[in-house]
């Protein structure tokens, strides 16, 4: 009840100010306001040990200001009282005012509109800051356990001199982990991430346990892979980094400009899987709906279906300049809260199925290769092993991987996984970033490794 009460009034002084900013508005002017805020518990793990632990509250408020066919922005701290936040919002609205007279104009500008008002909370079961540190720590007293937790509350709210308003809360939280081993070989890690709205202990103790079992077998001598061709399963945190890149692909704007990896999806020139379906799905209240225009997209828009690219995002800019409808994507045009349609692959039958082959629980370094032949090209990291028989036999040395989506997820992807993982961005270079996706993992023949 306190935390909700702080929202109230955090809410409440918010809007306050952009009361204070519209009424100071001259003839033409427009405004956009937009609030980050959050208050968020971060601890680092190091050894299976505390190395750091606060609390954060912390807000920014960005000001937009459209005057005579051109725009800027400022931003400044926003500490919920309005006697500190008052005299800064208006010495930013007179700095933009001399800003915005030097700015070239902006052909695709959109103004402010009011179409109406929301309001979403969404309030999880997070572990009390008192409760966090031990029951975390609980199932790995006796690993080399190093990691990042945060949890807590984030906000982003929308306002504009439209009168339009926005208000978006949610919890959340993430254990983003490695576990270390010492081998023959040289050190060697396992890498898990544990996130969601509803801590759940069991959940929690299980993926520390499959983590485990990875780090034991990882401890056997190292196997060399030459390259070529393999039969390949993708776990999801894996899948994700590669769902990832379709997820940055579908804008309208990069669809028009020839930029887009998928261009040859919707050209019909190249096909994908009936088996892949990929939709932004903004119902979990990961995400607010509203973009920072103050625009709300569907709750549910499906972009493949069935291998088959049914939309784009557009934004209010690549709908002005290509003469298209708007769906409230943002300015970016990249998917905020993608999920991707789960498989028939049960858990119990990945091995079976990949019989002989490379399981891949994470990849990083990835990039584009050719990006509109929608090549990507990346590296295996931590635990991935080499499988005969439906059975792990030795952990590989790192692969560099360069093959093609219209391959991968085209007639060579197989199955996908009957389970999905949430995978969040763990983002928190000057404020928690929100977003997820929902992936399953992935089984895949022929996938090419080049060295």
């Amino acid at each position: 009840m306190i935390r909700h009460l702080e929202e109230q009034e955090l809410e409440h002084s918010f809007y306050q100010l952009v009361d204070r900013l519209n009424n100071s508005l001259h003839v033409g002017e427009h405004l956009t306001i937009n609030l980050d805020s959050e208050r968020s518990q971060f601890t680092r793990f190091n050894h299976a040990k505390v190395r750091q632990s606060g609390i954060v509250a912390d807000g920014t408020v960005t000001v937009t200001l459209i005057y005579n066919h051109r725009e800027a922005y400022a931003e400044f701290p926003f500490t919920g009282d309005l006697s500190i936040d008052d005299p800064v919002a208006m010495e930013s609205l007179q700095y933009l005012r001399k800003e915005v007279s030097q700015i070239p104009e902006n052909p695709y500008l959109v103004l402010p509109e009011n179409q109406g008002s929301s309001r979403e909370l969404y309030q999880g079961k997070l572990l009390s800051s008192e409760e966090a540190i031990a029951t975390i720590l609980e199932p790995v007293a006796k690993v080399d356990f190093t990691g990042f937790y945060a949890s807590g509350s984030i906000v982003r709210a929308n306002a504009n001199s439209a009168g339009q308003r926005h208000w978006f809360a949610t919890d959340s939280f993430f254990v983003d982990y490695s576990m270390f081993v010492q081998t023959d070989s040289g050190e060697k890690a396992v890498k898990g991430i544990y996130a969601g709205k509803d801590w759940n202990k069991q959940a929690y103790h299980s993926q520390i346990q499959r983590s485990q079992q990875q780090l034991i077998a990882l401890q056997r001598p190292s196997k060399k892979i030459e390259r070529g061709q393999y039969h390949t399963y993708f776990a999801p945190a894996a899948a994700s980094e590669l769902f990832g890149f379709l997820a940055w692909s579908v804008g309208e704007g990069s669809m028009q400009q020839g930029s887009s990896a998928l261009l040859k999806l919707r050209n019909q020139e190249k096909s994908l899987s009936p088996l892949l379906s990929l939709k932004e799905n903004f119902s979990y209240g990961n995400v607010p709906r509203f973009n920072s225009l103050g625009e709300v997209a569907p709750d549910q828009l499906v972009v493949i279906d069935q291998g088959k690219l049914t939309n784009t995002l557009v934004s209010s800019r690549s709908a002005k300049e290509y003469d298209k409808e708007t769906n409230g994507a943002d300015e970016g045009e990249s998917m905020r809260s993608p999920e991707i349609a789960a498989g028939s692959l049960a858990e119990s039958d990945i091995l079976s199925r990949l019989d002989t082959g490379l399981y891949l629980s994470n990849l990083h370094y990835l990039n584009w290769s050719d990006r509109t032949g929608g090549r990507i090209t990346g590296m295996t990291r931590y635990a991935c092993f080499w499988v005969e028989d439906g059975k792990f036999i030795a952990p590989i040395e790192n692969l560099r991987f360069d093959d093609s989506i219209y391959k991968f997820l085209g007639d060579n992807l197989e199955d996908l996984t009957s389970f999905r993982d949430f995978i969040p961005s763990t983002g928190t270079y000057g404020k928690r970033s929100l977003g997820a996706i929902l992936v399953p993992g992935m089984l895949v023949k022929d996938f090419t490794f080049t060295l």
